[in-house]
């Protein structure tokens, strides 16, 4: 019984891990947007834009994966009960 009751407790998440979660895809895809722009911008514009734009895939991808692994975290909850 112990196992079952930790496995609810993990899958349950709050509106602010779920919230989290949903902005970590959407970095995901504007990292895949900004990859696909670099390359597809390649020869047209100059280097610091490219630069840029490689810039942001990694911003993106870090920013995405620091928010999947705090939406997907089992939190205690720290309310104070009386």
């Amino acid at each position: 019984m112990l196992i079952d009751e930790g496995r609810s407790a993990m899958i349950k998440r709050n509106r602010v891990q779920r919230v989290l979660m949903a902005i970590a895809v959407v970095c995901y895809f504007a990292a895949i947007g900004c990859g696909i722009g670099a390359f597809a911008l390649d020869e047209k514009f100059a280097s610091p834009v490219i630069a840029s734009m490689i810039a942001s895939v990694v911003f993106f991808v870090c920013v995405g994966a620091v928010l999947q692994v705090i939406g997907s975290t089992n939190l205690p909850d720290l309310k104070i009960k009386h």
